[in-house]
């Protein structure tokens, strides 16, 4: 089950999320996502979980709980939509 996690403060590490969710459950993966000129956290992130047992305890345990000073947000990630290719073409008719 993959969780989208926000208000994570910027001083956090990967390996804290890490052993605040592993108390949940198998982790399958996680990644805070950073700015890519600076290499800051954005203050959010992902985490899967290997079972949806896990990631529901996740939700459960984790989510509103204070983390460094700030509450996190855990939810169930949404499936990314693929976006329609930008560009070419005026449309409508002449």
């Amino acid at each position: 089950m993959k969780l989208f996690v926000a208000n994570i403060a910027r001083e956090c590490s990967e390996e804290e999320l890490h052993t605040a969710f592993s108390e949940c459950g198998e982790i399958k993966s996680l990644k805070i996502i950073k700015d890519k000129d600076t290499g800051q956290s954005r203050g959010f992130g992902f985490v899967e979980m290997e079972t949806r047992e896990g990631g529901e305890k996740a939700m459960q345990d984790l989510h509103e709980k204070e983390f460094h000073g700030r509450a996190l947000v855990v939810n169930e990630a949404k499936e990314q939509q693929r976006r329609a290719p930008h560009g070419g073409g005026r449309g409508g008719s002449r």
